[in-house]
């Protein structure tokens, strides 16, 4: 292509709004523009690179059994009732009604559309196990849409989905699905770890999140420093044994401790460690009050009390509610006295330890110390509610827990029976018995795959692309147009590397020299061939982007030299 003939509207200066480096680049080397808040066009390079992408995750797709269809973007709210997500969901659900007041949604995901075709088109146990999938637009009503494609309103995402009968099927399919996305994020040059997730409001048990390491991810990754063990913060299990002290238990006594909230305060006013201070949070899960509590140097993990109390929702109770249910302000709970008729408590395992230890009074500027679970207070369960912390034993048993930041680009969801049995999709099986089918749901964020490309592969002058992902193979550059020796070998060139196979971006622009090589850095194409002064010799200059070596060959040599660097 030459680059006359298309569109990349360069930028120099770094965009005001944009926070993060891919999505500086991005916009800066002209492959995106924003439309609206969390929605972008996708110019002629960003284009070709979704192109590559899509085609590294149909490849494996298909070796994972996979078949692709389309559904439409535009579905019908009687499925998502059917479901029960339309009234989950939340406000991130985009609905809109056509001129006869009937009720759409814009697919965030497609699990009620494809169970309904499913439902409607297989029978019997003989057509499953079945896995279809899609590569399309997603809509999502982001309250903050931010960090360029990262987290955007519309996106190119692809869904699969699988029906089993049995849940060997199902792991068999889940296991295929593992290796092939870990196939993509390797041939798309990623450093990543898939990571135990939570299934959040997708419904499901066992799933994995497949992270691209970054500064910038929203996602904080908890992984040994000696074995493959990684999870995301919120499910890292905890594994710690809790040794109890054996000092003599002391009497309980209620201090005062005015304006003293936090557990930083109250510890250091009563000069205690914050390991003996026990912390109180009142949470609303689905429809009751529950009370956790966790030691003073750890924090409460809402996803394992959800998923403890099999929950659908947890939030933290307002102020309004703890002054109702506990008779106090926030920064005054405490386990001691408390109503179980109204209140819950569970404790996370740390706390059993806890001698002689300090708690809210659930009454304004006073604390206790000298506090002694099962002594004082009564505890429902324990279990493991705290957020993991860096410097903890792996829960494998193979080393320590360090974090990292991450972008989540994959997850994969044993679904189980949650659509299925809500919206009726079932088969006969080989006794003639109707059973529910088994669901599993594999998802890849295609334009945040690109995103976090652009994020890891990148230098201080631009973009600098895996030769598998680059939207050329290589950029050729003629110094000056207006020379006619430049030109004419330039010319000769791009048609002979054409003919090799080899996908060209020609600059044949009139424009400095500065600004080309300034444009083809920031574009990072893996090499730089530059036709200039010597053309008349017929040497010319190969660059590689990536590592800077630059070569200065007879153009004779130069299919030859190029192969060891593009592979076809």
């Amino acid at each position: 292509m030459k680059q006359s003939m298309t569109l990349i509207p360069t930028l120099r200066e770094v965009p005001a709004d944009a926070e993060i480096k891919s999505h500086q680049l991005l916009i800066r080397a002209g492959f995106i523009r924003q439309n609206a808040s969390g929605v972008y066009n996708y110019l002629p390079l960003a284009k070709k690179v979704l192109h590559k992408i899509e085609t590294i995750v149909r490849e494996e797709m298909e070796r994972a059994g996979a078949a692709e269809l389309l559904m439409p973007a535009l579905t019908p709210a009687e499925l998502w009732q059917e479901s029960g997500r339309w009234y989950s969901y939340g406000p991130e659900l985009m609905r809109l009604h056509d001129r006869h007041e009937r009720d759409f949604v814009l697919g965030p995901t497609h699990e009620e559309v494809i169970t309904a075709i499913v439902r409607d088109e297989v029978k019997s146990y003989k057509r499953l196990p079945l896995a279809l999938y899609q590569i399309q637009t997603k809509f999502r009503d982001e309250k903050r849409p931010r960090f360029g494609l990262l987290r955007g309103r519309e996106f190119i995402m692809k869904d699969a989905y699988s029906f089993h009968a049995s849940q060997e099927s199902l792991h068999e399919m889940y296991e295929n699905m593992y290796r092939a996305y870990s196939n993509v994020f390797a041939r798309c040059g990623l450093n990543y770890r898939a990571v135990i997730a939570d299934s959040g409001a997708m419904g499901g048990k066992d799933t994995h999140e497949f992270m691209v390491l970054s500064e910038v991810g929203e996602d904080t990754i908890a992984y040994s420093d000696s074995s493959s063990f990684a999870a995301n913060i919120e499910m890292a299990p905890v594994v710690m044994e809790y040794p109890k002290s054996n000092e003599p238990q002391q009497e309980l006594e209620k201090r005062e401790t005015v304006g003293k909230k936090s557990i930083d305060d109250v510890a250091a006013y009563l000069g205690v460690e914050k390991e003996k201070c026990i912390k109180s949070m009142l949470f609303q899960v689905d429809n009751r009050f529950v009370l956790v509590l966790v030691r003073g140097d750890h924090e409460v993990n809402d996803i394992k009390v959800k998923n403890l109390l099999e929950a659908t929702t947890v939030e933290l109770a307002t102020s309004e509610d703890t002054s109702k249910i506990m008779k106090c302000a926030i920064g005054s709970l405490g386990p001691i006295n408390v109503d179980f008729e109204a209140v819950q408590v569970i404790a996370d395992h740390a706390v059993a330890s806890v001698v002689n230890g300090v708690c809210g009074s659930n009454e304004e500027d006073y604390h206790f110390v000298g506090v002694n679970p099962d002594r004082d207070f009564k505890v429902s369960q324990y279990a493991d509610l705290r957020f993991i912390k860096e410097g903890d034993p792996s829960p494998d048993g193979q080393g320590k827990i360090v974090f990292a930041e991450g972008i989540e680009v994959g997850h994969i969801f044993k679904l189980g029976t949650r659509y299925s049995e809500a919206m009726n999709a079932s088969y006969l099986d080989d006794n003639g018995r109707t059973q529910p089918m088994i669901m599993g749901c594999y998802g890849i964020g295609i334009s945040r795959t690109l995103a976090a490309v652009a994020e890891q592969c990148n230098d201080e002058n631009g973009l600098v692309w895996p030769a598998n992902l680059a939207p050329y193979d290589l950029h050729l550059i003629a110094v000056n147009v207006k020379d006619d020796e430049q030109r004419f070998l330039a010319e000769s060139l791009y048609n002979t590397l054409l003919e090799s196979g080899y996908d060209v971006l020609y600059d044949d622009r009139a424009e400095r020299a500065g600004v080309k090589f300034a444009d083809s850095d920031l574009i990072g194409l893996p090499l730089r061939i530059t036709v200039g002064k010597r053309a008349s010799e017929g040497v010319i200059e190969v660059k590689v982007r990536k590592t800077g070596e630059t070569l200065e060959i007879n153009i004779e040599n130069l299919v030859e030299t190029i192969a060891k660097y593009v592979v076809k």
